[in-house]
């Protein structure tokens, strides 16, 4: 797929975005160094950041939880959120280290079947001068889910069916779309919020 950038000034996709996408704040600059230490390739720290929020974040769909984390720091700080928040995440981890991140969505099924309605699905696009841009999908696995960072042939959650109404959308966003988060936002808890995420772009 070719990929739609918002902005052509790669210094856009580099920004915090106060409250949800900040890396000044204690725990993400912590795992930043933490990562940082590990190796200088920025490949191999986007392939750790990457890791992090997919593995090291529970979703909160699959453990049933209650909670919603929105903000970068309050989602590692209490290690659950759904797939926004862990785009999120992902997003002011590599951001603070100057890999250039934005904001992707997908429309898919919200149970499986057409009956059962549609969600949006968020993921990030990278960039790595090596590569170009390229999408990653830190929603976390589980059966029937292998998403992995993968520059070459994308490895993401959700294979889109377009015959079932799904959709991939190009885009990729500077900044988390305001529909993904004034339904967050407002919903009391996350059962709730199942419902309540935008159906479409």
């Amino acid at each position: 797929m070719e990929l739609l950038l918002e902005s052509n000034n790669i210094e856009d996709y580099l920004d915090e975005i106060p409250p949800i996408i900040q890396f000044a704040t204690p725990l993400i600059q912590k795992k930043i160094y933490e990562i940082e230490f590990q190796t200088p390739s920025l490949h191999e720290r986007a392939k750790i950041a990457f890791e992090t929020a997919r593995d090291g974040i529970q979703h909160s769909f699959d453990r049933k939880g209650t909670i919603i984390t929105i903000g970068a720091e309050e989602t590692l700080q209490k290690k659950e959120g759904i797939c926004f928040a862990k785009s999120h995440l992902l997003a002011a981890l590599l951001r603070g280290m100057g890999i250039p991140t934005g904001f992707c969505y997908q429309r898919v099924l919200r149970k499986g079947t057409v009956e059962s309605g549609y969600a949006l699905h968020g993921l990030n696009a990278v960039y790595l001068k090596e590569k170009g841009w390229f999408r990653l999908d830190p929603r976390g696995n589980k059966p029937g889910i292998d998403s992995q960072f993968s520059m070459d042939v994308e490895k993401l959650a959700y294979p889109i069916r377009t015959e079932l109404g799904e959709v991939d959308y190009p885009n990729v966003f500077t900044s988390p779309v305001p529909s993904v988060l004034k339904s967050m936002r407002e919903s009391p808890d996350c059962n709730t919020l199942f419902y309540n995420r935008p159906e479409t772009l």
